[in-house]
């Protein structure tokens, strides 16, 4: 014969729990808070990524190898505010590969 290791509760006590917690349990309430500041993040990482698209599009698809050219080794590793403040923004950039190819 199995022996029963399950506490029993009284009814009392388990409306007493759901009516605390709202009927929810542990588990998914920890992954509902989780969720919506994942979903934050992933939104405003979005919008980054999307802006440094625009950027690179509005520079003309620039290859490595024309970043190297005109921002120098680092180049490819920047950010395009880094690309900017160091006095080469993207608008700018095929102006400035075409004065770093005729030198």
């Amino acid at each position: 014969m199995k022996k029963k290791d399950r506490v029993t509760r009284k009814k009392s006590e388990i409306k007493r729990t759901r009516q605390t917690t709202r009927g929810m349990r542990k588990a998914a309430s920890r992954k509902a808070g989780a969720a919506s500041k994942a979903s934050v993040a992933h939104k405003s990482a979005g919008v980054n990524r999307s802006e440094g698209i625009r950027l690179f599009q509005l520079a003309g698809r620039p290859t490595a190898e024309q970043f190297v050219r005109v921002y120098g080794e680092r180049g490819p590793k920047m950010t395009w505010a880094q690309r900017a403040a160091a006095g080469i923004p993207a608008e700018k950039f095929q102006a400035a590969l075409g004065s770093a190819m005729r030198k």
